[in-house]
């Protein structure tokens, strides 16, 4: 009876073989504008994340962390009425606004800037990590 089955299913097992014949190569007709559209979206990626390329990690000093908005806005037009060359970042993470102001990669700009903000702002003024913004490179622009 053993044998009976075993012969059955070695007979089914070559009739599905022969009737779904496996293909060792597959042929691939492509269209050649494909490869003019691969080539376009590369050239939008490049544009796109230009970008987030241009941010590294670096400092910032915060002048300001309330509740109140118009404090806020306040303090950003003193620092950019004292620091024009500064530029000035309003964060909202409810409840709290935030300005934070300055592109500094290295922590010693930050802290000249840091001593000159704390004379006209007398709350806390202080460094904190933060991605910057950078010019980019003549290279990239191109």
């Amino acid at each position: 009876m053993k044998t009976l089955i075993i012969l059955f299913f070695a007979c089914v097992y070559t009739v599905i073989g022969y009737a779904n014949p496996v293909v060792d190569t597959i042929i691939v007709k492509k269209d050649p504008r494909l490869d003019q559209l691969v080539r376009k979206q590369i050239e939008i990626n490049e544009v796109t994340t230009r970008e987030s390329r241009r941010n590294i990690p670096g400092f910032r000093i915060q002048v300001i962390n309330t509740t109140d908005r118009n404090a806020a806005i306040n303090a950003k037009t003193t620092v950019y009425r004292l620091f024009p060359e500064l530029k000035a970042y309003l964060l909202y993470q409810a409840p709290y606004f935030r300005l934070r102001v300055g592109n500094f990669e290295d922590r010693k700009m930050a802290e000249s800037y840091q001593r000159q903000l704390s004379r006209e702002f007398k709350q806390n003024v202080y460094i904190v990590n933060d991605v910057i913004e950078v010019n980019p490179d003549k290279s990239m622009e191109d």
